[in-house]
């Protein structure tokens, strides 16, 4: 059974945990990394109860130290296991606030987030999966990885920086059989943070009118599940309803 990694799982009712049922369906043991224990032991209960493979795994995305940790679970999972072939990072925060009023704690919270633990998750997947030849490592973009808006430079600086480590990731080890993508989430994601910062957000956008987390999740696998004569480095995905 190969393992899957995803970093960056939060409700169930989330994209991380969407992730994790995912590639659980289709027979991965599922590392189920997040920041609150409660959250991930419930996903991977979840996962445990409709007969898949699943670990939680309680990780701060941007501790050096819990990263290596949690890859050194990835590789050595088990007797029946394989070591791991896909790693999803998936760890991010949002909300809007106006440069001036932005502290400079505030500014690197998002970065340390956003970015730093990308890079020390995209790091550690290339040092354990380019001496195999093979792999995905997926990022977590967003419509602010290629534009700045009013009142998100803090998020948008972020999702910048992850964007050019995962370009520079893809250049350096794609020719080493290492699939890295990225992928722009531009729009609403219908779950449960937004469902409650905004809970008449489903009456207002209508039918489809968010992304649905089961239909990123599909996304995500497909890229995975790419022949290597035919990589995707980053796609966008958005409602239908939404402008651009």
């Amino acid at each position: 059974m190969p393992t899957a990694v995803v970093i960056g799982v939060g409700a169930e009712r989330g994209l991380g945990a969407a992730l994790c049922r995912r590639f659980a369906a289709e027979r991965h043991h599922v590392l189920v990394a997040g920041r609150t224990q409660s959250k991930v032991e419930q996903v991977a209960q979840t996962i445990v109860s409709a007969g898949g493979s699943a670990e939680p795994i309680e990780t701060d995305t941007t501790s050096e130290r819990d990263i290596a940790r949690l890859f050194d679970c990835a590789m050595v999972p088990g007797p029946s296991r394989a070591p791991a072939d896909l790693v999803v990072y998936n760890a991010g925060n949002n909300r809007k606030i106006d440069f001036r009023e932005t502290s400079a704690q505030t500014f690197e919270d998002f970065w340390r987030v956003g970015c730093f633990g990308g890079f020390l998750a995209g790091r550690e997947a290339a040092r354990r999966l380019v001496p195999l030849g093979r792999g995905s490592v997926i990022f977590t973009g967003a419509s602010a990885s290629l534009r700045g808006k009013p009142g998100y430079a803090h998020f948008a600086a972020a999702k910048a920086g992850l964007r050019a480590i995962a370009q520079s990731m893809a250049r350096e080890y794609g020719p080493h059989g290492l699939h890295v993508a990225h992928v722009v989430i531009d729009g609403g994601i219908d779950g449960e943070r937004l469902r409650k910062a905004v809970p008449r957000i489903i009456e207002a956008r209508g039918e489809d009118g968010l992304l649905g987390i089961e239909a990123i999740a599909e996304a995500y696998w497909q890229l995975h599940r790419q022949p290597r004569s035919a990589w995707t480095h980053e796609i966008d995905l958005r409602p239908f309803k939404e402008s651009f």
